[in-house]
């Protein structure tokens, strides 16, 4: 069995990335596709759950975790710790799962040098102002991390030309509509369909 792909997934704070993969996981047009639940050092937030949004733990078990190598990447971003399971990521993959990885631009550049055939996407906000705006509505943070988040947006974004393809998140079902089909169209490149069909194609080129 092939393994799946690697959809390496990144934007700024409050751009609607985890609404979009929410999204795309219960799409009924695409099957056979997971996401990674990382590992994060920061306190959880209201409406969040261990194990579906993240794996919330300590400190020191993170950097435990750093020791036993048990992280495909890991970075620190405003102040907390965020990383990718080695084993949770390869499991899916296994199954010939195609995967999405909500990571930032440090973790992308790891992972692209680790999956030669993954495939980026930056999603990007319609404006600043809507950023701001977006920010302040979830009620997640404080007006000063906000503050900080946003002064930090110019460096985030502008690693998108590092990426394979580009969203602007301005509706939200157009969205992940264009988030459906960079799946889609993936699974039909040849590299892909190649191994899925190649019962039908060795028998349609074998001479009669």
């Amino acid at each position: 069995m092939k393994k799946g792909t690697v959809f390496i997934i990144s934007a700024p704070s409050g751009a609607g990335k985890s609404s979009l993969i929410r999204a795309v996981l219960k799409s009924k047009f695409l099957l056979n596709i997971d996401k990674s639940i990382s590992y994060t050092t920061r306190t959880i937030r209201p409406g969040e759950y261990y194990g579906k949004h993240y794996y919330f733990i300590s400190v020191k078990h993170f950097k435990k975790m750093i020791q036993e190598n048990q992280f495909l990447e890991y970075a620190r971003v405003f102040g907390n710790y965020y990383g990718t399971s080695y084993q949770i990521v390869h499991k899916i993959l296994s199954k010939g799962f195609d995967i999405l990885l909500d990571i930032d631009w440090q973790g992308a550049i790891k992972i692209k040098q680790m999956f030669k055939n993954s495939k980026s996407i930056f999603i990007l906000p319609p404006s600043k102002k809507e950023l701001y705006s977006r920010l302040c509505k979830r009620s997640q943070d404080h007006r000063d991390v906000i503050q900080h988040r946003m002064e930090k947006v110019i460096l985030e974004i502008s690693y998108y030309k590092n990426y394979d393809y580009l969203i602007i998140n301005d509706d939200f079902d157009t969205a992940v509509f264009d988030l459906i089909k960079i799946v889609s169209s993936e699974r039909l490149s040849t590299s892909i369909q190649k191994y899925k069909y190649y019962d039908l194609i060795y028998n349609l080129l074998k001479k009669t």
